[in-house]
């Protein structure tokens, strides 16, 4: 192994920091920007979030009477709404991200020319301002998880244990369409299709025990499947991740994001001349 010398590492520090501070600079702009213009601002992240979770809880508890199968008991109109909203508040996460991949660059043209800049940090500011709007969305859900179930089970602290594979698989898939993008302007439409279908092949709206057994491992493939069902596992059922699942989907995750990222690495060198 080689050492760094004393003179290399503050130096990788030091450059390490200034990413940082970039990454959280362009995230809150990002998150202002959403909100300019709107009389409430970022009241707004709290607004819509509990907006939608009324919506959930009168359409497909009241109008389309859905239940959801907890242990040989059916769920409650109150307990299918937020268990429907666990899920889809891990969804926005991966869509908010996945769609704006491929415009990312050609929305940001001026700081293709500019080499000091680092373009792949754009995915990441999507991430993290994402990030940022699910997180006020489990902000929101957590209270009516505990008044609706009884409280909140401490098997939840596992969280970061599936954020963290769940984020490197959005950056993958993310830097890949970034690059794809600037090169096929079309990519965009096809990514809001293949990813409205990607929501429908998730376990957001149904368990997987109501798919039949063939089945159940195409589903696994969809990205969103695994966070979504750990989720529900630590948040709602109080039960311990599934370890050896989240291991192989951390391993997959993390092929993806090293793969993700070679890909726009490789490909921005053409940036310029395509834009």
């Amino acid at each position: 192994m080689i050492a760094l010398s004393r003179k290399t590492r503050p130096a990788i520090l030091l450059a390490a920091s200034r990413r940082w501070s970039l990454l959280s600079q362009l995230t809150l702009r990002d998150i202002e920007m959403r909100y300019r213009g709107a009389g409430l601002g970022l009241v707004w992240t709290v607004l819509t979030p509990l907006m939608m979770l009324l919506v959930y809880t009168f359409v497909f508890g009241t109008v389309f009477k859905s239940r959801w199968d907890t242990s040989g008991a059916q769920a409650s109109s109150m307990e299918f709404a937020v268990i429907l909203f666990s899920g889809l508040i891990f969804f926005q996460l991966f869509s908010d991200v996945v769609t704006r991949a491929p415009s990312i660059i050609l929305a940001n043209t001026t700081l293709v020319k500019k080499v000091v800049f680092p373009l792949e940090i754009l995915v990441p500011v999507a991430l993290s301002s994402a990030l940022f709007h699910a997180g006020i969305s489990m902000l929101v859900l957590v209270p009516f998880v505990a008044v609706i179930f009884g409280g909140i089970p401490i098997t939840f602290l596992f969280l970061p244990l599936i954020v963290l594979p769940f984020g490197l698989m959005i950056l993958g898939i993310g830097w890949f369409l970034a690059a794809l993008g600037v090169f096929i302007r079309d990519i965009g439409q096809v990514v809001g299709t293949v990813t409205t279908a990607l929501l429908f092949m998730s376990p957001v709206f149904f368990p997987m025990s109501a798919l039949p057994e063939w089945i159940r491992p195409a589903l696994s493939f969809n990205p969103v499947t695994v966070p979504v069902e750990q989720l529900r596992r630590i948040l709602i059922f109080g039960q311990t991740p599934d370890f050896l699942g989240l291991a192989v989907y951390a391993i997959a995750a993390s092929a993806i994001a090293i793969c993700g990222y070679l890909w726009f690495a490789k490909t921005r060198k053409g940036f310029a001349d395509v834009l």
